[in-house]
Formats: structure tokens, sequence, C-alpha cells
């Protein structure tokens, strides 16, 4: 290359980029994303109300990441904030199903929580916080679930604001915060917005095979066809179970069901009592119960009728109840004891689940189920309010915040 005071005047300065740490790794990231002074989040000040503010974006420090979002499903926790405020969090910035781009990095960040490095214009998402908790690592597959930890998208309020990704930049602290996040710059922007909860249901059928009944074979019947219920289907299928009964009160929702991988179907409203539901699921199994059962409704009745659709010595995992739902009725005898069911409860996922749901999406696209159909509304951040009222009012399926 010949050499002039350009190319000398360019090789300085990249020369001092590198001796200046993390303020010039932000710049880098300006240079190539024109990064802006202010970042606008989605801050819910109240029930049933978010308003879209403006703050300052802080200076990235040497363990900090600066993402510009890309997008963000909505989950039925935000819905939960949003309507009751049951964590008492608010004003808080929501969002944790989120996904986006590296725009800046400090100079100590070099590889994701999984070891794999990362760079300026890499696709990330954010997993648990689990700041100076030695119990959680990432090859610890069950001994401590996000439960016990923080997420970006229900935290406090603070002085930094971006910390949620119904938002267009996010701030993903570093050090002792205890943030983890991975490189998902392989998968399209749809299935890395259903990562999270994509999550919840690898975690879930994990926690299922634990109990030595759910196999290749199994009947199985999932029970409550939303985005949990439909991705429950979605995992077994690509784990090669094929014989699955889904149960919901909606057409179009059992009708995708079968498009996920479910071999039939029972509408409940066809059915007058318990035990008549009982028989159209035994029908729909040729004659036989479920053999294992996974409970999705996050409804009292769900939990309490799913026992009469499983045989004698069968499984159960209830994974729909992310907050209080009210207690549910049960004959313990009837249901538990005679029939010696062996239940596992679920709840979110670990670290490790996470890496897993990667590697779930992929195989899903490849055998051809219709992940990325699931999203099937999608709002700019400004509609916010509108996207929470689409999901409370149960007329799609998965929403999500989209950025332009």
């Amino acid at each position: 290359m010949e050499m002039n005071s350009a190319n000398i005047e360019e090789i300085v300065r990249q020369v001092l980029a590198g001796m200046n740490g993390s303020t010039a790794a932000a710049s880098a990231g300006a240079a190539r994303g024109g990064i802006p002074k202010t970042a606008h989040v989605a801050m819910l000040t109240a029930k049933n109300h978010f308003d879209v503010k403006e703050y300052p974006i802080p200076p990235v420090g040497d363990d900090d990441i600066l993402v510009k979002v890309e997008g963000c499903g909505v989950c039925g926790t935000d819905a939960h904030e949003f309507k009751n405020d049951p964590f008492g969090l608010i004003p808080v910035a929501l969002g944790h199903e989120g996904t986006g781009e590296i725009v800046a990095m400090g100079k100590n960040v070099k590889t994701d929580t999984a070891g794999k490095p990362v760079k300026i214009g890499d696709k990330i998402v954010t997993c648990m916080i689990f700041k100076d908790d030695p119990e959680i690592t990432m090859f610890d597959l069950n001994k401590k679930n996000v439960g016990g930890s923080d997420v970006y998208g229900l935290l406090p309020d603070d002085d930094i604001h971006l910390n949620g990704w119904f938002s267009d930049y996010i701030f993903i602290r570093g050090g002792g915060f205890g943030s983890t996040f991975f490189n998902v710059s392989d998968l399209d922007l749809d299935s890395r917005i259903l990562i999270e909860p994509s999550a919840v249901l690898v975690h879930a059928v994990e926690r299922a095979k634990t109990t030595g009944i759910l196999r290749f074979n199994s009947r199985v019947v999932v029970q409550g066809c939303g985005p949990i219920g439909l991705l429950c289907i979605a995992v077994l299928r690509t784990m090669g179970v094929e014989n699955i009964c889904a149960v919901d009160g909606n057409e179009g929702r059992l009708a995708f069901a079968k498009k996920m991988g479910a071999e039939t179907s029972v509408n409940f409203k066809n059915f007058k009592g318990i035990e008549a539901l009982a028989g159209g699921v035994k029908d729909a199994f040729g004659g036989h119960l479920a053999d294992f059962a996974f409970q999705c409704t996050g409804a009292p009745g769900g939990h309490s009728n799913i026992y009469k659709f499983i045989r004698n010595g069968g499984g159960l995992c209830e994974l729909g109840f992310f907050v209080n739902g009210g207690d549910a009725t049960i004959n313990p005898h009837f249901d538990i004891c005679s029939k010696e069911i062996t239940i596992v409860g679920s709840w979110v996922y670990t670290l490790r689940d996470y890496a897993t749901t990667f590697d779930f999406l992929r195989r899903a696209k490849a055998i051809g189920l219709p992940i990325s159909d699931l999203i099937t509304d999608r709002f700019p951040l400004d509609q916010i309010n509108e996207a929470l009222q689409t999901n409370l009012a149960m007329t799609g399926l998965k929403i999500a915040i989209v950025n332009e």
C-alpha cells in the first residue's frame, strides 16, 4: 500500500482507538451506526398506560454494551404488569423478549456468556442478571432458574432508564452487575424475538424428561394453545414426539396447533362437563388416555381438569402459572395418589436452556414448522399501548414491538 499522510493519519487513529478503551469502542459504534445522544424508552408510568420518554444515552464503560433494539415480543408477564402492576415496579421500562445489534461496547467485552466472540454489529439477546450469585452457572442444568435473579425489562427504574427492550436502545451493564447475553447473529429477527418464550418450553420439556415417562412414542396432551402451548407442541415435535393432542377453546388456535405438529385436537367448548371432555381426549388417542400432559393455560380450572386426561402412572408438567393465578381444586386421592401421577413444575429457564433453544429454533425451521407465523401482530414503539391492549384482547398469538 502506498503510504501518504491520509494513510498514516488513519493508522494513528486506529492505534489510539485501541489504547483509549471504552471511549474508542463507543466512538467506533457511533461511526458505524450514527448513535444519537438520546434514546426513546416506553416507560410504564401508570396502570394501562405507557409514555414514550426520551433519555440521554450514558457513556459506555469498559464492560458495558449499547444495543440498538430491533424488536421485542410482548409477554404475558408484560400484560400482567401493564394491567395490575403485581410487582410494584411502576414506573418501569418493560420488555424482556428483545433482541438487537451491538453498536458500542467496552474494551473488556470479548465474548458472550457461552464464550462465543462478539463484535460491533453482532445480534444479541439477554438472559438472566445473576449479580454475584454463584449458584447460577452456564453448564448447571437445573440447579437454579431465572426465578432467582433479575432480567432486563423487569428492573426498578434508575438514573440510566434504558433497562428494558421496549425502547430503541438498551444499555447492558457489565462487571459486577451480572448481565448474561448471547450472540445470535445466525438467527433471523423473528426467531430471535421468540428465543425467550421458546426457552420457557425447552426448560419445561427438560423438566418433563426427568420423570422418565416422556418418550418418542408417548401420547401427549397439551392444554392451552396460546404462544406458550403452541411452542410446547413445536418443541415436542422437533424432539420426535408425534402423538400430540392439543386442547383449547379457540378453533383458530387449534388449527395452528396442527401446523405446529399436533396430530389431533379437542375443543373443550364442544363438551359438557369434565368427564365428557376427558372422553373426547381419550377418543383423540384412539381409546387411550395421555401418557403425559403439559398444562399451559395459567387458569386454575385448567389445572383441575388436566388430571382427568392422564392415564394411571402418567406424568404432568405444570408451567402455566407464571404469576399467582389463584387456587385450583383437585382431589388428591383420585387425581394423584390412586393414579400415581408424577408431577413436575416448571418456571422460566436456566442459562443452559437458552443455548439449547437456539438449536431448537434452527431445527424447527429445518423441518418446516411455521415458527415465524406465531408473530401475528407487529407494532412500532409509539404504539406500545395498542400492542398491550391487543395482547390482552387475545385476538392474535404473539404480539411484538418491531423498530424500523
